[in-house]
C-alpha cells in the first residue's frame, strides 16, 4: 500500500494511541514515542521532496503505460536568453517540447514566451516568484502566485493554464490546499537531468542517456549547460529512433482550458 500524507498521519496516531493505552498495563519506554515521531518526520520528507510518490498531491511523472519509444521534454525556469539557443536547437530538429515559466522571467522577457508559444511548445505555470521559500508559503500566498503568473500569460497569450510545476519539485499540504482552488494539473518527471545543479556536461548526459525510456519525462532548465548537450541529445534520440513529443501527447490531457 502506497504511503501518502493522510495514511502517515493516521498510522502514526494510531501507534501513538496504541503505545499510549500499553502504557497504562506496561511499562513503555518514551523512546517509542519518539521513535514514531522520528520515523513519521522522515517519512514526512521523503514525501515531500519526491514528486513521483503523489504524497501530498497526484503528479504526472510519466506514462508507464506506454510501449513505443516515445518521450516528452519539459524545461524549467525560464524564459530568459538560453531559452533562445534552447529553441532555436528544438526549431533545427523539429521538436516540441514544454516550457514551465517564472512569472517574473516572464515580464523581463514576454516577447520569448511569445515565440515560445508562436513555435508550437507547451508553456506551464511554475510559479511567479521562484523563491527558495516557496515551500513555507501559506495556502493564500500561494494561490496568489499561481494565478498571477496565470493571468501574465493568459494576457500575452491569451491561453489559460491548466498546468504546474512546484519549484524544486515539492510539495505539502499548503501547495495540495492550493491546488485545490486552483485545479491544476502537476506535472513531474521521471528523468532527471540534474543540469541545474551539476557542471559536468558528461556527467548531465550520461543520467539522461541512461534514463530514457518509453513514456519518461525528462526534466531539463534553460541554462548554458543545457544548451551545449541538447544537441546531443536530440542526435542521441534521432539515433535511437526515439520520438520527442508534446505532453499533451504523452499524458492524454490539455494543458489549456481555452
Amino acid at each position: 500500500m502506497m504511503l501518502n500524507y493522510q495514511k502517515t498521519n493516521l498510522f502514526s496516531l494510531a501507534i501513538l494511541l496504541i503505545l499510549l493505552a500499553s502504557s497504562y498495563f506496561v511499562s513503555i519506554n518514551w523512546w517509542w514515542f519518539l521513535l514514531v515521531f522520528v520515523v513519521r518526520f522522515v517519512i514526512l520528507v521523503i514525501g515531500s521532496f519526491s514528486i513521483s510518490s503523489n504524497f501530498h498531491v497526484k503528479a504526472y511523472c510519466s506514462n508507464p503505460l506506454e510501449n513505443k519509444k516515445i518521450i516528452a521534454i519539459t524545461f524549467d525556469d525560464g524564459p530568459n536568453e538560453n531559452t533562445l539557443l534552447i529553441l532555436d536547437i528544438l526549431k533545427k530538429h523539429n521538436v516540441k517540447a514544454s516550457f514551465f515559466c517564472i512569472g517574473k522571467s516572464i515580464e523581463k522577457n514576454p516577447e520569448i514566451l511569445k515565440r515560445i508559444m508562436d513555435e508550437g511548445h507547451i508553456v506551464g505555470n511554475h510559479s511567479y516568484s521562484h523563491s527558495n521559500f516557496f515551500d513555507f508559503y501559506r495556502k493564500n500566498r500561494l494561490i496568489a502566485e499561481i494565478q498571477k503568473t496565470d493571468a501574465l500569460i493568459e494576457s500575452m497569450t491569451g491561453k489559460k493554464m491548466k498546468l504546474f510545476r512546484p519549484p524544486y519539485g515539492v510539495t505539502n499540504p499548503s501547495i495540495r490546499r492550493a491546488l485545490e482552488v486552483t485545479k491544476h494539473k502537476v506535472i513531474g518527471w521521471n528523468i532527471r537531468s540534474l543540469d541545474g545543479i551539476l557542471k559536468d556536461e558528461k556527467i548531465i548526459f550520461a543520467r539522461i542517456k541512461n534514463r530514457i525510456a518509453p513514456g519518461g519525462i525528462v526534466l531539463l532548465h534553460d541554462t548554458l549547460h543545457t544548451v551545449t548537450i541538447l544537441e546531443r541529445l536530440m542526435l542521441y534520440l534521432e539515433e535511437n529512433e526515439y520520438k520527442v513529443v508534446s505532453i499533451e501527447a504523452l499524458l492524454n490531457i490539455k494543458a489549456y482550458e481555452n
